[in-house]
């Protein structure tokens, strides 16, 4: 099979199943948005050598593969009963992971800053990335609501990274940077000299 087909050249892509659509098709939109995650995900993988965290990155990029296979593939597509769907099951999995992980955290009494460790940084990226490919799911849940499931892992799938990040600043020793509101910076010494 060749890599390029040309048939997105004039901005045309074909969802599973053969219908053509536009690039800019909410469905696309929204695992165009689950594709960045899943390769953010194998980014953030890359900075850890601990197994148990690349066993986890491991088993959420196969299942947004399982997502991304879902949201190319509607309900109506001909080929739509051989494709795998993200349920319930997925969300439960998430919900689990996300208690245990939370039990070993320090409890929260303030909004944290995104970043710390080089994985912990990488893994509120995919946080971001991951409620904005949620948003995208939005516009498509009020006309189809084969979409609910896929919304829902999202949603899951965002507060379990933010934990998963949570934890690997823990494991580096890296502290968390509190938001503290109405911050001021100090003005550097060029601009007091400036100012004189």
């Amino acid at each position: 099979m060749k890599i390029y087909t040309k048939v997105g050249d004039g901005g045309d892509t074909y969802l599973f199943g053969g219908e053509k659509v536009r690039k800019d098709h909410p469905r696309v939109m929204a695992y165009g948005d689950v594709d960045e995650l899943n390769s953010l995900l194998g980014w953030a993988a890359s900075f850890t050598e601990d197994e148990e965290f690349r066993k986890v990155l491991s088993r959420l990029q196969n299942e947004l593969f399982v997502l991304g296979a879902d949201l190319a593939t509607p309900r109506t597509a001909r080929l739509s009963k051989r494709v795998p769907r993200i349920g319930p099951c997925h969300v439960v999995e998430l919900e689990k992971g996300i208690d245990h992980l939370s039990a070993e955290l320090p409890r929260l009494t303030h909004f944290i800053l995104p970043g710390g460790s080089v994985l912990g940084s990488a893994l509120h990226l995919a946080r971001a990335v991951c409620r904005r490919a949620e948003r995208a799911l939005a516009p498509m849940v009020g006309s189809d609501k084969t979409v609910c499931p896929a919304q829902i892992y999202m949603n899951r799938l965002s507060d379990f990274l933010f934990v998963l990040a949570r934890h690997a600043n823990l494991k580096s020793t890296v502290s968390e940077t509190p938001w503290i509101p109405g911050f001021k910076r100090e003005p550097s010494k060029s601009r007091l000299r400036n100012q004189k």
